[in-house]
């Protein structure tokens, strides 16, 4: 099993910009990036295929978040720009065999990093 370690989580004002990264122990063939903002379900935010590089994201993030791997350090990036209160929520990283937005379709899961965005 693929282990994943997250990082880049912080407080920021609205309109800022965060950075997030998750290193992965070995290579999966799909990377997403989930979130749970406090008393809602997990959700659906990014993917990446490994390989391919396709990217697919929610409609509540896209053209403000950018998902990115390097492939040679094993890591992948969710850099979140023009960032909303509503954004405000514990992201994790998950890595799968499949190209999907469900999470039972991910096997590694990271330990969840905290981003908090104050209006």
């Amino acid at each position: 099993q693929v282990q994943l370690v997250e990082s880049g989580g912080g407080s920021v004002q609205a309109g800022d910009s965060l950075r997030l990264s998750c290193a992965a122990s070995g290579g999966p063939f799909t990377m997403s990036w989930f979130r749970q903002a406090p008393g809602k379900e997990r959700e659906f935010v990014a993917l990446i295929g490994w390989s391919t590089g396709t990217t697919y994201y929610a409609e509540s993030v896209e053209g403000r978040f950018t998902i990115s791997k390097d492939n040679a350090q094993n890591t992948v990036y969710l850099q979140m720009d023009s960032l909303k209160p509503e954004d405000t929520a514990v992201y994790y990283c998950a890595g799968g065999s499949r190209y999907s937005l469900l999470q039972t379709e991910y096997t590694s899961w990271g330990q969840g990093t905290q981003v908090t965005v104050s209006a």
